[in-house]
C-alpha cells in the first residue's frame, strides 16, 4: 500500500495570495499590524510520529514509515516549504502598485507684516491662518489609469481693511485622473508584475518538488545501504562462525595428531580475519542507523537517540524483468521532470519581460483631466468705499456657507490636456530590450541543454537497471555455486582426498559469492531509485503529492 502524504507549501501565515488579506485602513487589524512589534522568535517542535513505530523497545520501519517520518520530521522538507513563501509574499507586493493612499496634510500659520503700500489695508499687516488642512486620495486601477480626489480647508483671519471675509474660510474639492495612451496603455502590461511573480511562483513551487525529490532519493539510499550493511554484518558473521567451526575441527585434528603443528596457523589466521571483518561491518551498520535517526529526526529526541532500529523490507528485488520502453520513458521523463518545467515556465517570464521591454521603448503620451469645486464662506463686511475703515452691514456667515458652495458646484474649474514625453534616443530601453531577447534565446537553449541531459540520464538510468538486474542473477548462481563446492571440498576433506587449505578456499569463496548477492542487490535497489528520479516520478511512485 502506498503512502498518501499531502505536504502543502502552503505553510506560514505570512503567505498571502491576494492583495485583500493586507489588512485596511481603519480596520482595526490595519492598527494592530501597523503599530504591534512582529514576534521574531521561532518555536522548532518536537520530531512526529516516533513513538507511533515502537515495536518491542525498536523503532520497526517499513519504506513506508520511514518516508513518512522522514516527510514529517526532516529539517531540510521544511526548509523547502518555506523558501517558496519568498515567491509568494512577491505577489502581493507586486499587488501593491495598486494600493490605494490617502494623505493628510494640517497647517497653522500666524504672521506680523510691516506695510509697504497702502492696499495692504493696514500699518502693520496680522493674519492667522488655520490650514490648508487637506485629504488626498491616490490609486492606480488595473487598466493602467491613475485617479486622484482631494479636498481642503482653511480659516484665515487678518486686520486687512479691503478683506470681504474676516475671518474668512475657503473649501475645495478636486479630482483628476492620468490615462496613458502610448506607453503602459494595455491592461495586461500594467498587470505585467503580477503575473511574473505568479509565473516565478509556479517556477518556485516545481523547484521546491524537484528538491524534495531529491531529499526523498538521499533518504531513500540511505535506507537501502542501511539494509545493505545489516545483511552484510550476517553475512561476516557467518563466515567467522564457519571459520571458527574449521578452527576447532583443526584443533581436535591437531590433539589427535592428525595435522602437524605447522597447519594449524592458517585456520588461526583466518579465524582473525574473518573477526576485523565483522568488527569493522558491525561499526559501518552503526555509522548508517545513525544516518537513519538524522533522516528521521530521532536523534533530536534522547528517547530514540540510542534505541535500535529494524527496518522490514528484503533486499531481494523482483524476480519478473518488465522491459523497458525507452522512448516512452524518455518522453515520460520531458514531460514530468519538475526542473525541465521550471525552465518552461522561464521562458513565459522572458516572454513578459520582453513585452515589458517592449512597452517602454513607446512615447509616454497621457491624457491628463481634472475638476474643482471652490467655497468660500465666514463673516462678510460691507464697507463704505473700498479701504474704508466705515463697516455699514455684516453678514454672519462661516465654514457652513463655504461647504455649500463646494457642494453646489457653483465655482468650477475644467481640465483636460495632453502631455507627450518623447525620447530622442532611448539607450537605456533598446539596452534592457536587447537583454530580454538575449535571455530568451539563452533559456531556450537551457531548456535543449537540459533535455538532452534529461534523455542522457533516462538512458544510462535503465541501462544500469538492467544490468544491475542481471548482475543479481548470476550473484545468486555464483553464491549457489559457491555453496556446492564448499559442501563438495567438506566431503572430499572427510575422505581425506584433499587437505584443509581448499576447504578454507571455499569457504572464502562462499562468503565472498553472498557478500556479492547482497551488494548487486542495493546496488539495483538505488538504480532503481535513480531512474524514478531521472523520470521525474519518484514522488509519486512513493505516494507523496506535493501541493
Amino acid at each position: 500500500m502506498k503512502i498518501r502524504l499531502i505536504i502543502s507549501v502552503v505553510v506560514c501565515a505570512s503567505g498571502l495570495l491576494a492583495q485583500q488579506e493586507a489588512p485596511l485602513f481603519p480596520r482595526k487589524s490595519y492598527f494592530r499590524t501597523l503599530f504591534s512589534n512582529p514576534t521574531s522568535r521561532v518555536e522548532l517542535e518536537p520530531p512526529a510520529k516516533l513513538d507511533d513505530y515502537v515495536v518491542d523497545g525498536k523503532l520497526r520501519l517499513s519504506l513506508r514509515d520511514y518516508l513518512e517520518l522522514v516527510m514529517a520530521n526532516h529539517p531540510d522538507i521544511s526548509i523547502q516549504k518555506l523558501t517558496v513563501e519568498s515567491s509568494r509574499n512577491a505577489i502581493l507586493n507586486a499587488f501593491s502598485k495598486f494600493d490605494p493612499t490617502l494623505t493628510v496634510s494640517a497647517r497653522y500659520n500666524q504672521s506680523n507684516t510691516p506695510a509697504s503700500d497702502q492696499l495692504q489695508g493696514a500699518v502693520v499687516n496680522k493674519s492667522t491662518t488655520a490650514g490648508p488642512l487637506s485629504f488626498t486620495y491616490n490609486q492606480l486601477l488595473e487598466n493602467g489609469t491613475s485617479i486622484n480626489f482631494g479636498f481642503n480647508g482653511s480659516k484665515q483671519s487678518t486686520n486687512s481693511s479691503f478683506s470681504l471675509y474676516n475671518p474668512a474660510f475657503t473649501s475645495a474639492f478636486t479630482m483628476g485622473f492620468t490615462q496613458p495612451l502610448l506607453r503602459g496603455r494595455n491592461p495586461s502590461i500594467v498587470r505585467l508584475p503580477v503575473t511574473i511573480a505568479r509565473a516565478n511562483l509556479r517556477s518556485a513551487e516545481l523547484n521546491v518538488r524537484n528538491q524534495i525529490m531529491s531529499i526523498i532519493q538521499s533518504a531513500e539510499q540511505v535506507y537501502w545501504n542501511t539494509i545493505g550493511a545489516r545483511e552484510n554484518l550476517r553475512v561476516q558473521q557467518e563466515a567467522l562462525n564457519m571459520r571458527a567451526e574449521s578452527l576447532k575441527r583443526s584443533q581436535r585434528e591437531l590433539e589427535l595428531g592428525a595435522i602437524p603443528e605447522l597447519d594449524i596457523y592458517q585456520p588461526q589466521a583466518d579465524y582473525a580475519s574473518a573477526e576485523i571483518q565483522v568488527s569493522q561491518a558491525r561499526f559501518r551498520l552503526a555509522q548508517l542507523e545513525d544516518s537513519i535517526r538524522r533522516q528521521i529526526g530521532a536523534d533530536l529526541d534522547p528517547r530514540f537517540r540510542n534505541m535500535p532500529i529494524e527496518l522490514t523490507e528484503s533486499i531481494i528485488p523482483p524476480t519478473e524483468a518488465i522491459p523497458f520502453d525507452r522512448e516512452a520513458l524518455v518522453e515520460k521523463a520531458l514531460s514530468n521532470r519538475p526542473d525541465l518545467q521550471s525552465t518552461r515556465v522561464g521562458l513565459e517570464v522572458d516572454d513578459l519581460n520582453i513585452r515589458s521591454a517592449a512597452d517602454q521603448l513607446r512615447p509616454n503620451l497621457s491624457l491628463t483631466g481634472s475638476y474643482q469645486s471652490n467655497g468660500r464662506g465666514g463673516t462678510a463686511y460691507v464697507r463704505t468705499g473700498l479701504g474704508s475703515q466705515q463697516v455699514t452691514t455684516i453678514i454672519p456667515g462661516g465654514l457652513a456657507d463655504a461647504l455649500s458652495n463646494v457642494f453646489k458646484f457653483n465655482y468650477t474649474t475644467y481640465t483636460f490636456g495632453l502631455t507627450l514625453t518623447l525620447p530622442i534616443r532611448d539607450r537605456a530601453g533598446v539596452a534592457r530590450l536587447t537583454d530580454a531577447l538575449i535571455a530568451k534565446k539563452r533559456d531556450v537553449l537551457t531548456l535543449r541543454s537540459r533535455e538532452q541531459s534529461a534523455r542522457l540520464e533516462v538512458l544510462n538510468a535503465i541501462s544500469q537497471v538492467e544490468s544491475s538486474r542481471e548482475a543479481v542473477k548470476l550473484a545468486i548462481i555464483a553464491r549457489d555455486l559457491a555453496q556446492k563446492q564448499l559442501e563438495a571440498e567438506k566431503q572430499k576433506y572427510d575422505l581425506g582426498t584433499t587437505t584443509m587449505y581448499f576447504v578454507l578456499d571455499a569457504q572464502t569463496r562462499l562468503s565472498t559469492a553472498e557478500g556479492r548477492v547482497v551488494t548487486e542487490s542495493i546496488n539495483y535497489r538505488n538504480n532503481e531509485l535513480q531512474l524514478l528520479r531521472a523520470l521525474g516520478t519518484l514522488l509519486e511512485e512513493r505516494g507523496i503529492a506535493v501541493q
